[in-house]
């Protein structure tokens, strides 16, 4: 805890967190600040670029780094920083749509700062690695049942990069035994962003809606009938700090992975009207997709659309830079039907069963993401 001369006393835990301009980084920020003094005296935060959120509270600490530098120079640079700190919180992520190429930055990116934090913190406590639903390897085949965290590893041709952090926290942490760790995956993440590229389907979804209704188009469904009716459940990054400081700071939680969902599921065809009503967009035209319909290529769509987007700045608002083509193309992952056929469930019964009781409705919190980026001038106000 903290005396009233802003000393650390033993009891108090201190906070590092990676990705902090990241959707779910930044939401862990958010979750501490709101959390005493008491509890975590500092709170240190990373990113590769500078923070774009202003922070008041005093335990904030910032430092850039490149965890795809060498850990030793990381070490240099965080070990007078970070000698107190007690727990970590590793979200950062490099994204390439093309998922067979994301072990090549993301594996590394994990190990140096792990091997920095194993040896610039003879403290710790706990490791929280945040991975996600591409953990159970539905992108590459077809499960017939909800994700459970005991699944077995997908063992196709495809890499998926999560499997090598994994391997590398539980080779880490044996070199000390001193430390335990904590995973967490979360399904299709919801939340405000500064980062407009990467995982991040709300702003593009967004944007569609909104140069559609700029230039007096129905918003067409880009998918196909199956993902019209496809139902999954879906991450709100608050939630997802809740469960990630929930988990970190349990004894009954070492050395254990949870999954994150929302208390819900959602429909997609459902999600889609309420979009349409939120940015009030006409839809006595629209018209649903059939068995005959054929996936719409977003990228494709996207490619003349930008200098609507700047119309639309220019006369309502928003950001100018949020137009990013990438996010389009990943849009075609997200809404055109992949190798799951079924239902894209996971469960959050585990962490349930041990106690964690927080809940939020998906649909609300792809409103509250809306409101989010409107308020921070990112999207013009609806």
């Amino acid at each position: 805890m903290s005396s009233p001369f802003g000393l650390r006393l033993p009891t108090s835990k201190v906070a590092f967190v990676t990705g902090a301009n990241g959707i779910t980084g930044g939401a862990i920020v958010d979750h501490l600040i709101k959390q005493p003094h008491s509890e975590w005296s500092d709170i240190i935060i990373t990113s590769r670029s500078p923070i774009k959120s202003v922070y008041t509270d005093s335990r904030i600490r910032f430092v850039a780094l490149d965890f795809l530098r060498p850990a030793e120079e990381i070490v240099e640079k965080i070990k007078d920083l970070c000698k107190d700190v007690t727990h970590t919180f590793f979200t950062s992520y490099i994204h390439d749509n093309d998922f067979s190429k994301l072990h090549v930055q993301n594996g590394p990116l994990f190990r140096c700062f792990l091997e920095a934090v194993d040896l610039a913190c003879p403290g710790l406590e706990r490791v929280v690695l945040q991975t996600g639903g591409k953990h159970y390897g539905f992108q590459y085949r077809d499960l017939k049942t909800p994700f459970l965290e005991d699944i077995p590893r997908y063992t196709g041709p495809e890499n998926i990069f999560y499997y090598e952090q994994e391997d590398d926290l539980f080779a880490i942490q044996k070199r000390r035994s001193t430390w335990a760790y904590n995973i967490i995956r979360p399904m299709g993440i919801i939340g405000f962003s500064w980062q407009y590229l990467g995982i991040n389907e709300t702003l593009p979804i967004a944007q569609y809606f909104l140069i559609c209704r700029e230039l007096g188009e129905v918003p067409r469904w880009p998918g196909n009938l199956h993902s019209w009716y496809r139902v999954e459940n879906q991450s709100f990054a608050p939630g997802i700090a809740d469960l990630t400081i929930w988990a970190a700071t349990q004894d009954k939680c070492k050395d254990e992975a949870f999954n994150h969902v929302n208390d819900d599921v959602i429909v997609w065809k459902f999600l889609w009207y309420l979009l349409a009503d939120y940015f009030k967009v006409p839809m006595d035209k629209f018209e649903p997709p059939t068995e005959e319909t054929k996936p719409m290529d977003m990228e494709e769509w996207a490619k003349d659309k930008k200098s609507t987007w700047e119309k639309i700045v220019s006369k309502d608002g928003g950001d100018v830079n949020a137009f990013q083509l990438d996010a389009f193309a990943l849009m075609n992952w997200y809404i055109t039907p992949s190798l799951q056929k079924g239902p894209v469930i996971s469960s959050s019964s585990k962490a349930r069963e041990l106690g964690w009781c927080h809940k939020d409705d998906t649909y609300r919190a792809w409103l509250s993401t809306m409101r989010s980026y409107e308020n921070a001038g990112v999207l013009p106000i609806s």
